[in-house]
């Protein structure tokens, strides 16, 4: 019986272990920070409690045709990291700066390490390929709680994500 080879599309570099190692990554330098009490791989489904939160989740994955070749396909993998504060905190004029304080400390972590252990070809931090590192704040309610957030959009390039086969 013939030995029937893996089909094409099937990708060798960025599997199950180089999303987690990529995920991995992403958690570790922001928990190094100390800034947060706790870093999560998922939006919260219950109120975070109190001090600062972060949650970071897979936001987008697309192919970027200027980063290609002839025989692979490159991607942006698009992750989001939120931190939450109790909008109530008091004193409320330490709120805002304690937020911008820890988004720009997580910037410039993610800055610093910008291939994230070598799992990704580079985090795309001007947007030299379109999305660039950014935050925005907003507010959210969570179980009935109002919390003043910053989401983090982490747009990763994957270099040779997919191969191509004639």
């Amino acid at each position: 019986m013939p030995v029937i080879p893996d089909p094409p599309y099937v990708n060798p570099g960025f599997n199950q272990a180089a999303v987690g190692a990529l995920t991995d990554n992403l958690v570790s330098i922001a928990m190094r920070l100390n800034v947060f009490r706790s870093v999560n791989t998922h939006e919260p489904k219950a109120a975070p409690g109190t001090g600062l939160r972060l949650a970071i989740w897979a936001q987008s994955i697309e192919p970027i045709g200027l980063a290609s070749g002839l025989a692979s396909t490159s991607g942006y993998v698009v992750f989001s990291a939120r931190a939450y504060g109790n909008m109530l905190a008091k004193p409320e004029d330490e709120i805002d700066p304690r937020m911008v304080t820890a988004m720009t400390t997580l910037m410039g972590a993610y800055s610093a390490d910008f291939t994230l252990g070598g799992t990704v070809r580079n985090i795309d931090l001007l947007g030299e390929y379109g999305q660039k590192l950014t935050a925005q704040a907003g507010y959210i309610t969570i179980d009935s709680h109002m919390y003043r957030i910053f989401t983090l959009t982490i747009p990763c390039i994957v270099s040779d994500m997919w191969q191509q086969v004639s």
